[in-house]
């Protein structure tokens, strides 16, 4: 467990991303947008290959690789910007294989002990699936069934997950369940939150190095741009068409007639009527006894105070409510009652009331012709959400009905809007001065859900007030762009990974010189160019921490080192190489920060029964002689580079 604070600096991958991936692999489909585009099934098998052996049963790579290709696909819809490339680097392929086999053997390992899920169990985790619900709340066959569909799944491939992954709970949760850590056992871990470390980094950056005079070839720059394909990589981009239905489209038909507003006037007659509210005070006590002396106080608040009970007031209450809140004998009585006297005891569901009027408002009778204003705006509103809503079903009925997007467009007055190739963040890279519109804005993420043979879909803008029937034409896959349109930006970047491997050199050559002795701003002085002076750094490993922030990683680094030791990273994006020395470090003691150990307790515990868990999962693994065969992930890996249009390394 000593590296779990380093893991919990250092990951890629992060706990956010860890989660998702034992959601999605055990119970993708279950737990996941089955809404969403792709599926189980929407991959093609790349000829099975080898497979790994789990008891009696195996999971081919093909199984690997559309599952990773699935979490792979959810993380592009939350993150558009997520290349394939990206998420390869996170170790998903690895991550999720030992996910798979552990749900194999977990399965495998239950049935071998009698232990089975039944029907009913899996018949209520489908229930509570929110896309297999109606807008009642209550699980329907008929969406269940498009689901499925949609998905290109069948019910007994949905039933097997489920199966699968509830089986797995029952055997691992028991593993970790009432995991306790002593005093001892904790206060080291909570002691490195308090460790403070002090060092410096020394930057040699790529621009220190001016470019070669001789311009690379062709296939330099060629050569260069294929195996940094990913870091220029454009992610897909969509075309959209777009026509907009607004309310005000419907303002003459929806103007309410006179009998309309009179009729409306009629129907709601009492809220117009002259009506009498009150503001009442109102005290309870638990016996009619307890009341009557209270009672004889003279007031509600003597009455509170001597009872050290508090008056509860109701503001601007009509009778009927009032009612409704207490009863009805005792609304007659307060509505009965002066301003200003005490009225009661009177029985009510908690107790004996004493009441008191301490405001009465009057509320004279509103003719038609002073809310004749209010009731047209009223209707007009109401009018014009029904006639909206007429409208859609319409069209949607006729694209339902075969229609095309610019049939339906046509034939219904409509005015078609076409944007740019864009992002799915709305920025466009074949019109760089495109700035998306208001309206283009909630298109996004539905453009970017839809297939490319999808039917033309409304896509509420303002709810009940504007709407986009929208319709994507071009769809152009995430690769990077032709060399030839951005050759000027290619020779920048290879000018700078150039000079960047100079940086590297003359990292290595300080690093080495320091390492036998050399103090480091001596080995920078002497490096033969101007150098920026190092800089000095301190921190706490606890700061690191804070708000679950990543710090940059030649800080992070300064808590994996030893004491005197020097290490080089390279700054992002060629930019050059940092040296980092680590001068001092000073250990903390929790022992002396009251509460320490019993927050980081609670912080490490779930850490410590999923290691359990774990644990639980390798034995079993062992226990079945499942080997991992080291073939699938690189295998895999490859494969789906190739799928989704990477660079195949």
């Amino acid at each position: 467990m000593i590296s779990f604070f380093r893991r919990l600096i250092g990951s890629k991958l992060g706990a956010g991303l860890a989660l998702l991936f034992l959601a999605l692999v055990a119970f993708a489909f279950a737990a996941g947008d089955v809404s969403s585009t792709g599926g189980f099934g929407s991959l093609t098998s790349f000829g099975g290959g080898s497979s790994t052996k789990i008891g009696s049963q195996s999971l081919s790579e093909s199984d690997v690789q559309s599952r990773v290709q699935r979490v792979f696909e959810q993380q592009r819809r939350n993150n558009p910007g997520m290349q394939i490339a990206q998420f390869l680097e996170m170790g998903a392929v690895p991550q999720i294989y030992d996910r798979l086999i552990a749900g194999i053997a977990l399965e495998e390992y239950a049935h071998r002990q009698g232990i089975y899920v039944s029907k009913r169990m899996i018949d209520a985790q489908i229930a509570s699936i929110p896309v297999f619900q109606d807008a009642t709340g209550k699980f329907s066959q008929d969406l269940f069934r498009q689901a499925l569909a949609a998905q290109n799944i069948s019910e007994k491939a949905l039933r097997d997950d489920i199966a699968q992954e509830l089986t797995g709970r029952m055997l691992v949760a028991p593993a970790g369940l009432g995991a306790r850590l002593a005093d001892s056992m904790v206060l080291p871990y909570a002691s490195l939150l308090l460790e403070a470390r002090e060092g410096r980094i020394a930057a040699i950056p790529s621009a220190a190095f001016p470019p070669a005079k001789q311009a690379p070839s062709d296939k330099q720059l060629t050569d260069f741009y294929a195996r940094n394909a990913d870091r220029f990589t454009v992610p897909e981009q969509r075309r959209l068409r777009y026509a907009i239905v607004d309310a005000s489209r419907f303002a003459a038909a929806a103007t309410p007639t006179d009998s309309e507003i009179a009729q409306y006037y009629a129907d709601h007659k009492s809220q117009y009527a002259a009506r009498e509210t009150r503001t009442i005070d109102q005290l309870i006590l638990p016996t009619e006894s307890a009341a009557k002396a209270a009672a004889a106080a003279g007031s509600l608040a003597q009455a509170a105070k001597a009872n050290g009970l508090s008056v509860a007031t109701s503001n601007h209450v009509e009778k009927a409510d009032f009612a409704k809140e207490n009863s009805a004998e005792a609304a007659n009585a307060i509505f009965a009652a002066p301003q200003g006297k005490m009225v009661g005891p009177v029985k009510l569901a908690l107790g004996w009331a004493l009441m008191e009027t301490t405001a009465i408002q009057k509320i004279a009778e509103r003719p038609l012709a002073t809310v004749k204003t209010e009731i047209v705006a009223t209707l007009s509103a109401d009018k014009s959400k029904a006639l909206l809503s007429d409208f859609t079903a319409k069209v949607e009925d006729e694209i339902a009905n075969g229609a095309t997007f610019d049939e339906a467009v046509k034939d219904n007055g409509l005015k078609i809007e076409t944007t740019p190739l864009v992002l799915a963040t709305g920025q466009s890279v074949e019109a760089a001065d495109y700035k998306p519109s208001a309206d283009i804005m909630p298109l996004l993420k539905p453009a970017f859900d839809m297939e490319a043979d999808d039917d033309a879909q409304f896509v509420p803008i303002a709810q009940e007030q504007r709407y986009a029937l929208l319709d994507v034409t071009d769809i152009v896959a995430a690769a990077p762009p032709p060399l030839t349109k951005v050759k000027s930006v290619i020779l920048q970047q290879y000018l700078l990974h150039e000079s960047a491997a100079k940086a590297k050199t003359l990292a290595d050559k300080i690093k080495g010189a320091v390492d036998k002795g050399t103090p480091l701003d001596k080995a920078l002085a002497e490096a033969g160019i101007k150098l920026p002076p190092a800089q000095k750094v301190a921190g706490r490993r606890a700061d690191l921490l804070r708000n679950d922030q990543r710090p940059p990683a030649e800080i992070s680094i300064l808590f994996a080192m030893a004491t005197g030791t020097t290490k080089i990273l390279p700054i992002p994006n060629d930019q050059g190489y940092f040296i980092i020395l680590l001068d001092k470090i000073q250990q903390g003691d929790a022992a002396k920060v009251p509460g320490l150990v019993d927050k980081v307790r609670g912080d490490i515990v779930n850490v410590v029964a999923n290691e359990y868990g774990d644990q639980f999962e390798r034995a079993v693994e062992r226990d079945l002689g499942v080997k991992h065969n080291g073939s699938v992930i690189p295998r895999v890996t490859q494969e789906l580079r190739r799928i989704n249009g990477a660079t195949v390394q």
